[in-house]
């Protein structure tokens, strides 16, 4: 991207640095000869990847807030990769808010992205930027929404869906798993909707012919309302048949898939697993965007939109607008990508491409 490596990226500190997703973004950091402070809660876990790659580390928690105060000092930017986000998010914000610390996160959960927007009025106050939602989730979807209200700019609907390659990292399975019995979200009429899992089923033309999805919590649920103002939206992933209907089955199941025994159980199988798609599995894979927007007249517009793999592109993304605000393009206040952006700035990224049907 254009964003180029400057002094200022040493004011750059990335939370949660020894995860699957933060080690990417700091491999993308040291080829551009940044340094990047790399920090957590565990200094056993932050030292030997700060001292392999000779950057500076920070170990802090995120209950003290004196010790908060202390671990964002001299920071200009805080890349919170620390999931599940909502045991993180709140705490961090806040406190970068108070020490005039811009926030950015790679979060999809639409909890945090609601709960992060209620502090929009105060960051604003503190010329803060709000950004969470920076990788896969949900720079993509959040382009493709805001083109497609360009494209239809008095539309009242708004769909969108994708079908991905590959596993989730450790992070991303865990958010998962917490989630599972809690059933999903809808838009309806601005306001958010609660709904049973897999509450809504469609065949869905990606490029290569229908498959079938089901409607998920995905962050666009949050987000979109704010970057479009469309009232209606609903989030679709492609999934097997089989798995929709037994996603259909944890509607009554929910009591046992929270129960403390299933959770350690599942946690136990995530973590048996590797850590995240390989380098390989990362090259070969993509994702398949697809979006409708609809009016009260009944116009359609729809639109596709093909992205490398989404920890790929996470990487890219997050590392390239916490470049961009350690340097000043931002806007203050609770932002979602394309409204700082645009609607075209994920198709600046190698392996990008977008049609309009």
């Amino acid at each position: 991207m254009a964003s180029t490596t400057a002094s200022w990226t040493q004011d750059i500190l990335i939370y949660g640095a020894n995860g699957y997703t933060a080690e990417l973004i700091t491999e993308l950091a040291l080829k551009e000869g940044a340094k990047p402070i790399l920090a957590g809660r565990s200094a056993d876990k932050i030292a030997p990847l700060a001292q392999r790659h000779g950057l500076p580390m920070r170990a802090f928690g995120l209950d003290d807030p004196a010790q908060l105060m202390v671990g964002l000092a001299q920071v200009g930017v805080v890349l919170n990769c620390a999931g599940p986000f909502s045991r993180t998010a709140h705490k961090l914000a806040q406190a970068c808010v108070q020490a005039g610390v811009h926030y950015l996160d790679i979060t999809g959960e639409i909890e945090v992205f609601e709960d992060l927007a209620t502090l929009s009025a105060q960051a604003k106050s503190r010329q803060v930027m709000l950004m969470p939602g920076t990788g896969f989730d949900v720079v993509p979807s959040d382009c493709l929404a805001a083109h497609l209200k360009r494209r239809l700019p008095d539309a009242t609907s708004l769909t969108l869906a994708f079908q991905a390659s590959g596993a989730p990292s450790h992070g991303t399975a865990t958010t998962m798993a917490e989630n599972m019995h809690k059933g999903g979200f809808v838009r309806r009429g601005g306001k958010l909707q609660a709904v049973p899992s897999a509450w809504l089923t469609r065949d869905i033309d990606f490029g290569s012919g229908p498959v079938s999805t089901m409607t998920i919590p995905w962050g666009d649920v949050a987000t979109a309302w704010v970057s479009t103002g469309i009232p209606d939206i609903e989030v679709f992933m492609a999934m097997p048949r089989p798995v929709i209907m037994g996603t259909k089955l944890t509607r009554h199941m929910g009591w046992l898939l929270g129960s403390a025994p299933v959770q350690r159980a599942i946690k136990r199988a995530i973590d048996a697993r590797p850590a995240g798609p390989d380098a390989s599995q990362r090259a070969q894979g993509g994702v398949r965007l697809w979006g409708e927007a609809r009016n009260t007249a009944g116009r359609v517009v729809t639109s596709r939109l093909h992205t490398p793999d989404g920890y790929a592109l996470t990487a890219q993304t997050a590392w390239d607008i916490a470049k961009r605000v350690a340097s000043g393009d931002l806007q203050p206040g609770f932002q979602t990508p394309s409204m700082v952006y645009g609607a075209d700035y994920v198709l600046g990224f190698t392996g990008t491409s977008r049609s309009d049907l």
